[in-house]
């Protein structure tokens, strides 16, 4: 959420809001910008809607997406500006930050690099030990986090390709993202109910989620959002705000 800046918009935002329980707010280097920033949040505290930091590369021209060389007192440094821009704006809006979920190449680089994964946690650790920190599910970035003493979130993703080791399917990957709204349905249900998905060479693999995401640049995001939701309180699952249900 919050991914638009200055003139350009991207995403439905207003649209998506109503049916998330949780928003991953870009904090203006991957996308988004100061104004930008207050006009999401307000937006979802309207919905009631947790919000949460969105930090990424300062990228804008890749949107966060293209693997940037950091090392680990950098990433910590780039977390914590990144925190501290959103928490700040948070704060006159008297609206609580409750969840941190690294953007992009930083997430995906982190869930496999155990050091890039514990400088990202400690940047969280040392602003604020009560956010929940979002990770890959299956991940080492899990696994830092919980190490660091914070309280973290197995995240899934109905609408990406798995391989078979756990990790999402290159973007560069034909297939990497499904566009089928019934499929994507039917795989955020079984990751919920039965803790599988169904790999990219149609093997079976565990997956242990606490949070789904979507994408609010995905073209149909608020319909999708819609039929995740419907879908999955069809199935008898409750749907609330990251930290109210978190294993």
């Amino acid at each position: 959420m919050g991914e638009s800046f200055g003139r350009w918009e991207l995403g439905a935002d207003a649209a998506v809001m109503p049916h998330i329980t949780s928003a991953n707010i870009a904090c203006g280097a991957h996308a988004g910008d100061p104004a930008v920033m207050r006009r999401t949040m307000r937006l979802a505290a309207a919905h009631g809607v947790a919000c949460g930091a969105h930090p990424g590369f300062a990228d804008l021209a890749g949107f966060g997406r293209r693997e940037i060389p950091i090392t680990p007192a950098e990433a910590t440094d780039l977390v914590l500006w990144q925190l501290g821009a959103l928490a700040a704006i948070a704060r006159s809006e008297g609206v609580l930050l409750r969840h941190v979920k690294p953007h992009g190449a930083l997430y995906n680089m982190a869930a496999r690099d155990a050091a890039l994964g514990t400088a990202i946690a400690r940047a969280v650790e040392h602003f604020d030990r009560s956010l929940v920190l979002f990770g890959l599910a299956g991940s080492t970035m899990l696994d830092v986090g919980r190490a660091a003493g914070l309280t973290v979130a197995a995240e899934g993703f109905a609408d990406r390709a798995y391989e078979p080791d756990g990790s999402l399917t290159p973007r560069s990957i034909d297939g990497a993202v499904i566009n089928d709204r019934t499929l994507v349905v039917e795989r955020a249900v079984r990751m919920v109910t039965d803790s599988r998905v169904i790999a990219r060479d149609g093997s079976v693999i565990p997956l242990n989620v606490d949070t789904i995401c979507v994408h609010g640049d995905t073209s149909g995001a608020a319909d999708l959002a819609r039929a995740l939701r419907q879908g999955l309180e069809a199935a008898a699952v409750q749907v609330a705000p990251v930290g109210s249900s978190v294993r």
